[in-house]
């Protein structure tokens, strides 16, 4: 029996919620606000603590804050939310939290998470607190489960000072992931500098990196910092690591060692606090059995690594993400209110394959607001390049009937559809099913239940 910690100021929920850990064996004491909470775990210890994020007074994330710093030892503490975001999930991780979920919880997912905090070795470190920015990042938006857990390596990731590696294919957003380890970690009033290693010819890419004395070779008529030092105190992005030259993967690794570097032309070493965030879509570790990049390098990268999963692989993430920059394209040509997404057009965006990823889905966005005379974007928009979106053999024509239908009922439709394909597919196994669709198992429930396909 484990004595455990309701936070939540709904008081139908925090009760079900202690019904479920009593039928689990432990022992739930409940508090309806922040400060409750406070006061409680200030004279009681608790061995794991659920904690709601949306609380009037204190909110969540203040209530882990507080915790952390007036804790020697802060217990596993799960965060709970109806409003699962990149930003909040991130914050939640980076300040210590053990799991983040998305309600409604079922009983199972209560229990899965609680044996697993309590049978941790320790619970993680907590970060020093940093303030959060606004959650914008472009890439990382989106409800599916695989981005879910790329928030929480994020938020993970941005507790620590190591490197990250960063992998994904071209377009996914390894940069958006970048930016958010700095702007979440203790770095984020330090300066974010990003280099592209592949568009920079490699006779050149050292001056750019480590910088360069006057007279170091034809043309260097002025001393240059280089990125290293101009990212001095905060993050630097080495964009497409995998194609960098072997000599100057030998100074990287040196920097990453000793912290210093030697600008060319130069023999004073300077020293420099940088954490570095190396991002490729090529697979490094074959291309250390195949001899083109360090493995010594590889292994000092290899630290904490992020991977970003590629869109077609988040069927759920498409259509908000294409509605997001819809939105973002209407504000920025000041173009009135943002174009609208029929069903056809929808089902075209969930068919299509993404080689770019999330950046060509952004570039038809775009395209899409500033041409399409009408309100609503149909499928027969999507082509204005000519090249119409590809389709899956034996995909299936949109019902006629849908076309009638307005966008709600007909995404409706179509979602029902795809969740009775998986649960087809996958023989009934729900979590099966969830992780086909790239979505929660709580959100395929829910959906299950609201469409009648239990």
């Amino acid at each position: 029996m484990a004595r455990l910690l309701i936070v939540d100021d709904d008081d139908a929920f925090r009760e079900t919620l202690a019904e479920t850990l009593q039928g689990l064996g432990h022992e739930p004491v409940q508090a309806s606000s922040g400060a409750d909470a406070l006061a409680l775990a200030a004279h009681t210890r608790f061995a794991a603590v659920f904690l709601d994020h949306r609380m009037p007074g204190m909110d969540g994330l203040e209530v882990l804050a507080a915790l952390r710093a007036r804790l020697a030892s802060l217990p596993p503490v799960i965060v709970l939310t109806a409003y699962a975001s990149s930003g909040n999930t991130i914050e939640a991780m980076r300040l210590g939290a053990f799991d983040h979920l998305a309600k409604p919880i079922k009983r199972q997912d209560v229990a899965d998470v609680l044996a697993r905090a309590l049978h941790s070795a320790a619970p993680r470190e907590a970060a020093q607190a940093a303030g959060a920015a606004p959650d914008d990042d472009d890439a990382l938006v989106g409800p599916s489960e695989a981005m879910r857990e790329v928030h929480k390596r994020i938020g993970m990731a941005a507790a620590s000072a190591a490197p990250v590696l960063v992998l994904g294919e071209t377009g996914s957003g390894k940069e958006m992931v970048a930016r958010a380890l700095h702007r979440h970690s203790a770095r984020v009033h330090g300066p974010f500098v990003a280099i592209n290693c592949a568009a920079i010819p490699k006779e050149l890419l050292e001056s750019e990196l480590f910088g360069h004395v006057r007279g170091a070779f034809t043309g260097a008529t002025a001393d240059r910092p280089g990125c290293f030092r101009a990212a001095d105190g905060g993050v630097l992005l080495l964009d497409e690591i995998g194609d960098m030259a072997p000599g100057v993967q030998a100074k990287i690794l040196r920097v990453l060692q000793e912290g210093e570097v030697t600008p060319l032309g130069g023999h004073r070493t300077q020293k420099v606090d940088v954490r570095v965030v190396a991002a490729t879509h090529r697979d490094l570790a074959q291309a250390v059995r195949e001899g083109s990049f360090r493995e010594d390098l590889f292994y000092r990268l290899d630290v904490l690594t992020v991977r970003l999963p590629a869109l077609r692989e988040r069927l759920a993430d498409i259509i908000p993400l294409a509605e997001h920059f819809l939105r973002r394209a209407a504000a920025r040509q000041q173009d009135g209110a943002p174009k609208a997404l029929s069903a056809g057009a929808a089902q075209a965006l969930l068919r299509h394959r993404w080689p770019g990823n999330v950046r060509e889905l952004r570039n038809l966005m775009e395209r899409c607001q500033a041409l399409v005379r009408h309100r609503v974007v149909d499928a027969a928009d999507l082509a204005l390049d000519g090249a119409a979106p590809a389709a899956e053999p034996g995909d299936a024509a949109l019902p006629a009937d849908w076309l009638q239908a307005s966008l709600p009922e007909a995404v409706e439709r179509l979602e029902r559809q795809l969740i009775a394909h998986a649960l087809t597919r996958s023989q009934g196994n729900r979590a099966e099913a969830a992780r086909a669709l790239g979505i929660h198992r709580q959100l395929l429930y829910r959906k299950m239940a609201q469409y009648g396909l239990d």
